[in-house]
Formats: structure tokens, C-alpha cells, sequence
């Protein structure tokens, strides 16, 4: 117990030194002003190439979609998930122990071993497969589900609903991801903010109002007018659980059949059955998949 008291108190005392050194000091890893530039840059494009023009500059629940872009990146961090990741790992960690068993026995490859672009190529192919099976998971399993709604009750998509998403999400990819990450093991920091800058452009890109599609790299690359697919409310029966799961990459749906974009989705209603029900404000969204839970 001692262990993970020493957990606790690390892991808050640490990521709070990093948040403030995050805010302090500008740095090119630097994940807090990353994220503003990355919005203002794309936000800029919505309001120069509008795709949907009748759309207003501050769509409806801009701001509750802004306070969750925060919220989601680092304050989220700092009250739960640092903790959580940090002591699952040990929890992890030593249930192998007890047999044996440690994670760099399984180890396949050490990234640091290959040439730098084929170590972050395969660090990113793993770590976009990998959570684009996970996002088909929050799709199919009625108890994810109901934590996934939050994401899908956009009515309107702007680059900040990229981040509208329940707590809960990120502890079920990074559980995930783990293993598979801790299998090819040796990846820096370097390698990790320059994957983590490329997937929150995209995805900035995916929700915004754009009608872009990349031409012939829409079937490598997830882009906005594949993307508001994945938001629509009204799908054919065959496609119940949704289609375009993708988060970076694309290449995954057009692989495996999960593709779906027949039309231009300009104009197509977002959300999903039932969600006038949904509720409106950030705490009772954020309880919300609890109260369902009790039912």
C-alpha cells in the first residue's frame, strides 16, 4: 500500500510541475501552447474556407466544446489519469511479477534500435490500429457506448469537438494501448510529441468546418468530409454500430469495409437516436453514463 501512496503523491506532485513548466516555459514539445496553435491555426482555415457557410463563428456549444479541449488535455490529466495510468502499470506490472513474468520479455523490437523514421513510422502504424480498434469497441459494447455518446452528441462540428469526449475514454485506450506499446517498446518523448501533434492536427481537421478530403489520400488519411460520416445520426441498418472509425489514418476502414461515404455529408444531421434526451451541461454529461449504468 505504501507503494502506491508513493504513487499517488508522485504522480500528482510531478504532472503539477509539468503543468506549470508546461504554461512557463515555451518549448517545441510544448503540448499547452501546441494545442492553441494547432486551434488557431485550424480555426482560421473554418473561417476561410467555410463549408458550411450559414454555420456561425461561434457554433453552438463552441464554448462548452472549448472548455473540454482544456479540460480533456490537461486538467484531466491532473486530477485523475496520471495517478491511474501510473498505478495500473504497477498494479500490471506486478500481478506478472508474481508469476515471472515482465513485459520486456515480450518485447518484439526496440524502436531506438531502427533508423529514427522507421521507429516513429511503426510506433504510429501500432498506436493508430491499435486505438481504432478500441474506437470500434466504444461503438459495439453497450457500456462504452454510453460514455462514446458524450463525443457523438455534437450537433454542430467545429475543430473543438475533436476533444468533447467523457473522461472515461482515455483510460480505456491507454489500458489498451499498453501492451502493445510496452511490446515494441524504446520510443522517446521525441517520438511521442511529434505522433501526438500529427493526430491532434488530423483530428482538428476531421471536426472542422471543412470540405476537404485530400484527393487521392482519402483512403490514407481521415479527413472532414469522411469524418462527418462518422457523426451522423441517420446510417443505413447494415451499419448500426458506424462506420469510419478511424482517428489519424483511414486506411484501417477502406481495409476492413468499414467505409462509408456516399454522398457529400455537407448538410446531414449529427448525433445519434435519442439525443434530445441527452443532457446539455458539463457535469450532468459527465455523470450521465453512471446514471444509465444504475438502470
Amino acid at each position: 500500500m505504501e507503494k502506491y501512496l508513493d504513487i499517488f503523491k508522485n504522480s500528482y506532485q510531478g504532472y503539477f510541475n509539468y503543468l506549470l513548466d508546461e504554461i512557463t516555459r515555451f518549448h517545441w514539445e510544448n503540448y499547452f501552447y501546441g494545442l492553441i496553435i494547432v486551434s488557431l491555426i485550424v480555426w482560421g482555415l473554418e473561417l476561410a474556407f467555410p463549408w458550411r457557410r450559414n454555420q456561425k463563428i461561434f457554433r453552438k456549444d463552441f464554448w462548452l466544446d472549448t472548455f473540454y479541449m482544456f479540460f480533456n488535455f490537461f486538467l484531466l490529466n491532473l486530477i485523475v489519469l496520471i495517478f491511474l495510468s501510473n498505478a495500473s502499470e504497477q498494479i500490471f506490472n506486478d500481478l506478472l511479477g508474481t508469476v515471472h513474468i515482465y513485459l520486456k520479455d515480450f518485447q518484439l523490437v526496440n524502436l531506438n534500435s531502427l533508423p529514427f523514421g522507421l521507429g516513429l513510422l511503426i510506433f504510429f502504424l501500432v498506436s493508430d490500429f491499435v486505438q481504432w480498434n478500441t474506437h470500434r469497441l466504444l461503438h459495439r459494447v453497450p457500456f462504452l457506448w454510453n460514455f462514446h455518446k458524450l463525443h457523438h452528441s455534437v450537433k454542430e462540428m467545429g475543430f473543438a469537438a475533436h476533444l468533447r469526449y467523457h473522461w472515461m475514454e482515455p483510460v480505456v485506450y491507454k489500458s489498451i494501448l499498453y501492451i502493445p506499446l510496452a511490446i515494441i517498446g524504446g520510443f522517446e518523448v521525441e517520438q511521442v510529441a511529434i505522433v501526438h501533434f500529427f493526430a491532434l492536427t488530423v483530428g482538428h481537421l476531421n471536426h472542422a468546418n471543412l470540405g476537404w478530403d485530400y484527393g487521392f489520400l482519402k483512403y490514407i488519411f481521415n479527413n472532414p468530409k469522411m469524418h462527418i460520416w462518422h457523426h451522423a445520426k441517420d446510417l443505413p441498418a447494415h451499419t448500426k454500430y458506424g462506420v469510419n472509425y478511424g482517428l489519424t489514418l483511414s486506411i484501417w476502414d477502406y481495409l476492413f469495409g468499414t467505409n462509408h461515404v456516399p454522398y457529400s455529408g455537407r448538410d446531414i444531421e449529427l448525433g445519434f437516436d435519442g439525443d434530445e434526451q441527452f443532457p446539455k451541461g458539463f457535469f450532468n454529461q459527465e455523470v450521465y453514463p453512471l446514471s444509465k449504468t444504475k438502470k
